[in-house]
């Protein structure tokens, strides 16, 4: 039901370049074309709702009052269920909903899943509203499974101005969260990614009630001493060693080039430490990644270039990068970082927290084809680029590049005039400076898209030259 085969980064607020903390993921889905747009829900007040899942059945009441959110979900809810996926709430807390992780048989005999429990396409709805702060939605999803139970295995991304953490939920009812330290990184890839749990550190792990003593009663520790979550609940088998670990082997191949390591290993380290601090920049070149100069690059001839399933997709639907900065005022610091493309070939826009609604290309998808919407342009130019990629991508690497600095500019500019606003006014201000972004990034893609269809047209097969007049 749900292998959705995202990848996750995370990156503690003293391992980036100016002190944000970042949380980022791929979105991937089954098919090329699951569209999604990305909307605001505004608060809500005395409410009298209950949430029912059209994928399993889930169905429980909602709070009668939650924060304002963004979302990003699916447009066919009856036929692929709501899959909120990702977005800030107004106290500026970010999830990230969800990275499928795999319990093992041994675990799932003993604690099987719920078939109408808590699953991905109603989480981040049950979830994301009523949220303080990054450790307080690890408490309250953890509430919410010991209710409700979990249908699935998922990872859960959740980020405020000073923490990141990532729960793994592995059984029907078990999971285990890890707070990354603010020097580090990390990359999970669809499988258990948690590593040993410390049960005397509640500041940096949390953990269902009970699981030490499920563990110990069941016989499922493997390992002659520790609790190595991976180890005990995670699957260790040949789809894993071609499907999950080469991508957690290439992330850390670009964070720690100076370390060498296999990328079928089982045992690539969860907490890392990068080689230097690391940007907004360098999350989006790994989430746009397919093993770029390796022999394992999908794009070249070598023999071994389709062996592993790469990071970025033509499935991918969104991907994200959610940066909560610490260097601006906090009404206007939590940006997310978003792409519709597939992103190798599509810029990420920043898109500010603190607004009350988004454009109008990115909140009215329709299902078919429609240029005027973002997920249908950007998904244009990402088809184009790839359809002739040797003779197209440099162009494509010099757009995203003026992508980038433009867009940079556009933050720095937005901050210093959004510094001398609050309320109300600040957030009017800043919904309609993502509007006029949104505006001028759709120009430069249109832009490309009308110069690679005209450098497309000389790329005909169907050529003969044989001199001027025949």
């Amino acid at each position: 039901m749900n292998e959705q085969a995202c990848t996750t980064i995370l990156v503690g607020k003293n391992a980036t370049v100016d002190g944000s903390t970042m949380i980022a993921r791929n979105d991937d889905t089954f098919m090329p074309i699951t569209p999604q747009k990305f909307i605001v829900h505004p608060a809500v007040h005395g409410r009298h709702e209950t949430l029912t899942s059209g994928k399993n059945g889930f169905t429980a009441p909602l709070p009668e009052d939650g924060y304002r959110y963004q979302a990003v979900p699916n447009i066919e809810v009856a036929a692929k269920g709501v899959f909120e996926e990702n977005g800030f709430n107004e106290k500026n807390v970010g999830v990230s909903s969800t990275e499928s992780v795999y319990g093992n048989e041994h675990t799932l005999t003993f604690d099987p899943f719920v078939k109408n429990g808590l699953a991905e396409d109603s989480l981040p709805t049950m979830l994301t509203p009523f949220i303080d702060s990054a450790k307080d939605g690890v408490k309250y999803l953890g509430q919410l499974i010991a209710k409700y139970g979990s249908p699935e295995g998922n990872g859960v991304l959740f980020n405020d101005k000073n923490d990141v953490w990532y729960m793994e939920i592995v059984t029907g009812h078990h999971w285990v969260a890890q707070r990354i330290p603010d020097d580090a990184y990390a990359v999970a890839a669809n499988q258990v990614a948690i590593q040993w749990v410390d049960f005397n550190d509640p500041d940096n792990f949390m953990w269902s009630e009970g699981i030490q003593e499920f563990v110990e009663e069941h016989h499922l520790n493997p390992d002659k001493e520790g609790f190595n979550f991976r180890h005990i609940f995670g699957t260790d088998n040949e789809k894993d060693r071609h499907y999950n670990t080469p991508r957690v082997w290439y992330g850390q191949h670009y964070f720690n080039p100076e370390i060498e390591q296999d990328p079928q290993s089982s045992e690539l380290p969860f907490i890392c430490h990068a080689a230097k601090k690391i940007s907004i920049a360098d999350v989006e070149y790994v989430l746009g990644s397919h093993y770029n100069e390796t022999k394992y690059d999908p794009f070249t001839d070598s023999p071994e270039a389709k062996k592993f399933r790469p990071i970025s997709m033509n499935r991918t639907q969104n991907s994200h990068v959610m940066q909560i900065r610490n260097d601006v005022p906090e009404e206007q610091s939590a940006i997310m970082w978003m792409t519709f493309g597939v992103p190798s070939f599509a810029p990420y826009l920043p898109f500010h927290a603190n607004v009350s609604e988004t454009d109008p290309s990115f909140a009215n998808t329709p299902l078919t084809y429609d240029r005027k919407s973002a997920y249908w342009l950007y998904r244009t130019l990402s088809m184009i680029v790839e359809s002739h990629y040797a003779d197209f991508v440099q162009e494509d690497i010099d757009y995203l590049k003026e992508c980038r600095i433009e867009l940079a500019q556009f933050v720095a500019e937005t901050d210093e005039k959004a510094a001398k606003l609050s309320g109300d006014e600040l957030t009017a201000f800043l919904t309609e400076q993502d509007k006029q972004m949104v505006a001028q990034m759709r120009d430069k893609a249109e832009g490309l898209i009308g110069s690679l269809i005209t450098k497309g047209l000389t790329l005909s097969k169907l050529t003969y030259n044989v001199d001027i007049n025949l």
